[in-house]
This record gives structure tokens, C-alpha cells and sequence, in this order.
């Protein structure tokens, strides 16, 4: 994402999950330039130059922050699925141990009862 004109144009040349990001980082980047004209709206006494100045520079600075909170979200996320995924593997394994656990125990039983039956059948 540019700072200045918002995201960067070859965002969008690859795939629809990069094209749905760079249309969010676009609004994000209009929203921005909403507020910045605001905020410069508060200001009448500014000449021209200096409201645009004051316009470039909060947009700049509002997408500097955006983009950084979304990295903090992005890592968190990153996160969680490694803990999710560790969870889900050890999950797996301890069911597989149970099953394989049950079906021993089965096939022991079974033995049992077999030899049970042998000794009391004769």
C-alpha cells in the first residue's frame, strides 16, 4: 500500500483473495482521506497548500497505522493457527492411542473369553 495514493496498483494482479485485499486496502485509503479532509476542515485559517499538506500527511500516517495493525492481526492469526494446529495433531494422536488402545483391549477380551470357553467346553 502507498502511503500517499492508497494500495498499489499491481495488488490487485493476482487472484481474488489479493484483489478483495487490495479493494479493502482501497477503501481503507478513501476512508482515510475522508477523515484527513475533515480534520483539515477544522482548520479554515490553512492556505491551500498547507490543507493539502495537512490532508497527505494525516492520510499517510492513518495508513502507516492501519497497516501495522493489521501486521499485529496477521502475526496473532499466524499464531493461533500454530496453536489450533498443535492442538489438532495431539488431539489426533491421544484418538488414535484410544482406538488403538480399545482395540487391543478387545482382541484381549476376545482372547479370554475364547480360552474361558475352551476350558469350561471341556
Amino acid at each position: 500500500m502507498n502511503p500517499q495514493f492508497g494500495p498499489d496498483e499491481r495488488a490487485a494482479d493476482t487472484g481474488p483473495g489479493r484483489l478483495e485485499g487490495y479493494l479493502l486496502s482501497w477503501t481503507e485509503a478513501e476512508r482515510a482521506r475522508t477523515e484527513a479532509a475533515a480534520f483539515a476542515d477544522r482548520m479554515p485559517w490553512l492556505t491551500t497548500a498547507q490543507r493539502e499538506e495537512v490532508i497527505r500527511q494525516y492520510t499517510a500516517d492513518r495508513l502507516v497505522l492501519t497497516r501495522r495493525y493489521l501486521e499485529r492481526v496477521r502475526h496473532r492469526c499466524v499464531q493461533l493457527q500454530d496453536e489450533y494446529a498443535g492442538r489438532y495433531r495431539r488431539l489426533c494422536h491421544r484418538l488414535l492411542c484410544a482406538a488403538v488402545a480399545a482395540s487391543l483391549s478387545a482382541c484381549v477380551l476376545a482372547g479370554c473369553v475364547l480360552g474361558f470357553l475352551t476350558v469350561v467346553g471341556h
